[in-house]
């Protein structure tokens, strides 16, 4: 394979991450207005790119402008930031449905855990955004093209999920890994709170720029709500795995920490919340097997790509709306299955990080974020903390 001048010596990492999904019903109607988004990535490198989204639209979307830069402890651009994009040249382009654009790369040196923001000016109507409906940092919709705007201009709204950004990549040496984390909403950082830097895939690439100067890219895959078998909020992640991990560029290794979805509302729903149970609908009955037949097929396919795959055991429910002791015996069968079964390259025991001692089926208190199944932010601090960095060597 030739390289071409802008990667000679290196190649494109995925810093930053957002899953497409189809945004919140909610999402107000855009016309003549720029989607002004704050994003913190996860390695540095000397050159900039970013990827736009409109996977899971049924119309195509037109970008008037586009800009990026290198955000100040204000929030506001920092001086000799700011970055025009284009996508084959030009500074408009249009994203038919069912498919991402990816720009042009622009000289632009960021560190490690910079934040940037990202505009998109839109000049035309759109009603079907698709985005990504957890936010792990702000955004606006602000009227008119506000794309070179250094600051946040008045009459800004603002956004309550990510919208048309799915992605931040940078140019890094050839030796530096890149990680994608897959899973439900004990990936995608739920329960986490902006300030502490996001969930257990944000932090742990905030050990790794403190640990070394080697660039590491951590990019965070996870949708709230996710399946491994059938399509809950977001397709599954058998469906979406080779879109979300296999195509990533500079991906070396999978952490895949997702199933207890699948056990909570097509194994074991609880009778005593039929509401919740019913959130999400299941194709066919699936047991036990079935989630470690989906494990071994991510497992094959990640390993026809050259990726090292790591599996993360589920985290305790017990107590929750969701906890039931058929769903409790269940995860304990598929723990067992991951640490025993050779599988996987390498086993992250999350379980064994987030159970209370004195009853193994529920959460630590320390770790809880109150619901009983998603952790606050030193539970993920811990989920980070326990991960071996010398495995991505």
């Amino acid at each position: 394979m030739t390289r071409t001048a802008e990667t000679a010596g290196g190649h494109w990492a995925r810093s930053w991450a957002a899953a497409p999904q189809r945004a919140d019903q909610e999402f107000p109607e855009v016309a003549d207005a720029t989607l002004r988004q704050a994003v913190r990535i996860s390695c540095g490198g000397s050159r900039v790119r970013i990827r736009l989204t409109n996977e899971c639209g049924a119309t195509g979307v037109t970008i008037g402008a586009a800009r990026v830069g290198v955000a100040g402890p204000d929030g506001t651009v920092l001086p000799g930031s700011d970055r025009a994009l284009t996508f084959a040249g030009t500074p408009s382009t249009f994203v038919p449905a069912g498919a991402p654009a990816i720009s042009d790369p622009v000289d632009l040196v960021v560190p490690p855990l910079a934040t940037l923001v990202i505009g998109v000016y839109l000049p035309g109507r759109v009603t079907d955004v698709t985005g990504h409906n957890f936010v792990a940092g702000p955004g606006w919709i602000v009227p008119g093209d506000q794309t070179a705007a250094a600051g946040l201009p008045s009459g800004a709204e603002a956004l309550g999920s990510r919208a048309l950004l799915s992605g931040v990549e940078t140019l890094v040496p050839e030796s530096a890994p890149g990680i994608v984390a897959i899973g439900s909403s004990t990936t995608d950082g739920g329960g986490a709170t902006n300030a502490a830097g996001g969930g257990w895939p944000e932090q742990l690439a905030a050990r790794f720029a403190s640990a070394s100067n080697r660039p590491v890219a951590v990019a965070n895959q996870g949708i709230s709500g996710n399946r491994l078998l059938n399509d809950g909020f977001g397709a599954s992640m058998l469906a979406r795995l080779d879109r979300d991990v296999l195509a990533l560029p500079g991906v070396t290794h999978l952490v895949v920490f997702g199933g207890m979805n699948d056990i909570t509302y097509s194994i074991a729903p609880s009778p005593d919340d039929l509401e919740f149970a019913g959130m999400m609908a299941t194709d066919a009955p699936i047991g036990t097997a079935d989630l470690t037949a989906a494990y071994r097929q991510i497992v094959e396919r990640a390993h026809a790509r050259g990726l090292a795959v790591f599996g993360a055991t589920l985290t305790p429910i017990g107590g929750s709306d969701a906890g039931t002791s058929h769903g409790e015996a269940a995860r304990q069968h598929v723990n067992d299955w991951i640490r025993r079964s050779g599988a996987f390259d390498a086993v992250l025991d999350f379980d064994a990080v987030w159970r209370d001692p004195e009853d193994p089926a529920r959460l630590a208190a320390g770790f809880d974020l109150g619901d009983h199944m998603h952790g606050n932010d030193a539970g993920y601090r811990a989920l980070a903390d326990s991960i071996d960095l010398g495995l991505f060597d």
